[in-house]
């Protein structure tokens, strides 16, 4: 309601003021500023790097998981926050506004122990030419514990030159597009006659994408609490968890 009042007198104040353009209002102005970004102490901090065209799926599927961590007891749980080169709402390549909570352009941030790159519209062609985004997703990795991508976030580890020394697989129907674009890669494909879903190398996870990115996200809290742990994680979501049923690869 608070919002709605603040627009609505925002839109008098507009119409009472002939040289206050619309065009110049910019979001910010309009709703109240988020407060800042809660960063609980003794928790992993987790940056989910978004940007426009990000596909929903990979966002909040592994989002969904970690997230859900906090109300585990006796385990480290995780800070999840939105990660963008604007504080302006994000639009998701199906039509979601999102908030992020840290401009990596402008903000002080919190050391990132996990940096997740869920895929995006244009992460095979114009995102790749983003310096900025390019230069904090290597920054990040650096010092971070795990760099994770699901799908096409692949092509940005590649592109950061992340994985040239690691294993990784990518979005099946664009492992010919990846492996073209960056020769020097080991690429999983399939163990078998089944295609791989997701592969750890290092401090790398990346995964085939789509609905597969909740198994992604629940190998890594596995590997970090125990199989209990995973599979509560899961059974609140309702997601059958066996990662003994899951074609992966484990490089070391």
């Amino acid at each position: 309601m608070k919002y709605l009042l603040l627009l609505l007198s925002l839109l008098v104040f507009q119409n009472c003021n002939p040289t206050t353009s619309k065009q110049n209002i910019s979001y910010n102005e309009i709703f109240v500023p988020l407060p800042n970004p809660k960063v609980v102490p003794n928790r992993y901090n987790v940056a989910f790097l978004i940007m426009d065209g990000v596909y929903n799926t990979e966002l909040t599927a592994p989002f969904d998981i970690f997230q859900h961590t906090i109300f585990r007891k006796n385990i480290k749980p995780m800070n999840t926050f939105l990660v963008a080169d604007t504080h302006e709402p994000i639009v998701s390549f199906e039509g979601i506004r999102l908030l992020p909570d840290f401009n990596y352009l402008k903000d002080e941030m919190p050391k990132w122990d996990i940096l997740v790159v869920p895929s995006a519209e244009h992460h095979l062609d114009t995102d790749l030419e983003n310096e900025d985004m390019i230069n904090f997703v290597k920054e990040v990795a650096a010092d971070a514990q795990f760099v994770t991508s699901h799908c096409d976030g692949a092509f940005v580890l590649a592109k950061a030159g992340l994985l040239d020394e690691v294993a990784s697989t990518t979005f099946p129907s664009d492992i010919p597009k990846y492996k073209e674009m960056f020769p020097q890669l080991k690429v999983y494909e399939k163990i078998g006659q089944e295609k791989v879903l997701f592969v750890h190398d290092g401090k790398y996870i990346t995964s085939a994408g789509g609905a597969k990115s909740f198994e992604a996200a629940l190998y890594l809290c596995e590997h970090l609490y125990g199989k209990e742990i995973a599979k509560s994680l899961a059974g609140g979501l309702v997601i059958d968890w066996n990662l003994e049923e899951v074609p992966h690869v484990i490089e070391k």
